[in-house]
């Protein structure tokens, strides 16, 4: 993995990026140089839009910062591995830590969907975005994880493309060592990893899900985990025997 520098700031921007070029800020990235940040023109900041890989850029402006001066790339583009985190969505707080967690253990993309137990009916998709590149800008990621619009859990089953790897989180499985039963799973077009609500899956999401194609049951251990800490552990679970934590290549 080529070393980064965080030393710098990172910013995230919606503009196309290459040398010469001029980026305007919006109030609240000036107002986070300016004020938070405490920089000035002529001070160097990171930037990256997740298609054109990083570059090193200079704040233009008077009072405070309004502008940018892209000048070299630091980092060519690199590709976020074909892995979706497929959840129900959690209430406030809890739910930006899990979109933050799941963006820094390299998600292309998140997917709330609606099961019969989720508790929360709606979801801010503008502030999960917010919280993506958060992670992105402070974590040294250069893709930006997609976020997509909740759909009913029947939905999502039905719309999924068979050729992926869905792997669903059970604490009624008996599976006793996940990273076996994920070893030598073929992930060629990328995986899907599914947790549910914090009352676990109704029976006949189960059973929808135990008669999905190419699809795998795991247990994550003798505790029960809330619905974010198992986020995270199945994640890592994944990636240390599939994915980028892997000998084989990465993003």
């Amino acid at each position: 993995m080529p070393s980064h520098d965080f030393r710098k700031p990172r910013l995230f921007v919606d503009a196309a990026l290459e040398s010469g070029a001029t980026v305007a800020l919006v109030r609240d990235q000036s107002n986070y140089l300016g004020n938070v940040l405490r920089l000035s023109a002529g001070d160097g900041i990171l930037v990256f839009n997740g298609r054109d890989g990083e570059w090193q850029a200079s704040i233009t402006g008077r009072k405070r910062p309004d502008g940018l001066e892209i000048a070299t790339r630091t980092r060519l583009q690199d590709r976020l591995p074909e892995l979706a985190y497929v959840f129900a969505p959690l209430k406030h707080a809890r739910l930006d830590y899990m979109v933050q967690k799941a963006v820094e253990m390299g998600v292309s993309s998140l997917q709330p969907v609606l099961t019969r137990f989720t508790q929360v009916s709606r979801v801010n998709s503008e502030r999960m975005r917010a919280n993506v590149i958060e992670a992105a800008e402070q974590c040294g990621i250069l893709g930006i994880a997609d976020v997509a619009e909740p759909v009913a859990f029947d939905r999502f089953l039905d719309r999924r493309k068979s050729e992926r790897l869905l792997v669903f989180c059970d604490e009624a499985a008996d599976v006793a060592n996940p990273l076996s039963a994920l070893a030598g799973r073929k992930t060629n077009e990328g995986i899907d990893i599914l947790i549910g609500p914090e009352g676990g899956f109704a029976e006949e999401e189960r059973a929808m899900l135990l008669r999905q194609p190419n699809s795998l049951r795991l247990s994550l251990g003798p505790r029960i985990l809330r619905a974010d800490t198992a986020g995270v552990a199945a994640l890592a679970l994944v990636q240390a025997a599939l994915g980028d934590w892997t000998a084989g290549p990465g993003r």
